[in-house]
């Protein structure tokens, strides 16, 4: 968890491609904000079918309801 965090704050300063290829070497597969995450960032590159999965896999994955919402209409991208 603190290295995902640590990618989303080196994505804020160095981009989001920096921050993906960070992320894409966790093992968080289980952990939601891992496929949130991931999911801002490569809609952020423009990677959007990519993105749409990985919305849908933290959205599959989300404890609450209004988690799973949020996940499901984009993020922060629906904001």
């Amino acid at each position: 968890m603190v290295a995902l965090n640590r990618a989303i704050a080196i994505g804020e300063l160095q981009g989001a491609a920096v921050a993906l290829a960070l992320v894409e070497k966790l093992d968080l597969e289980n952990y939601h904000p891992f496929h949130a995450t991931r999911a801002d960032l490569l809609r952020r590159l423009g990677r959007t079918s990519e993105a749409a999965a990985a919305y849908e896999r933290a959205a599959a994955m989300a404890p609450t309801g209004a988690e799973r919402e949020f996940r499901t209409l984009g993020g922060r991208a629906s904001r």
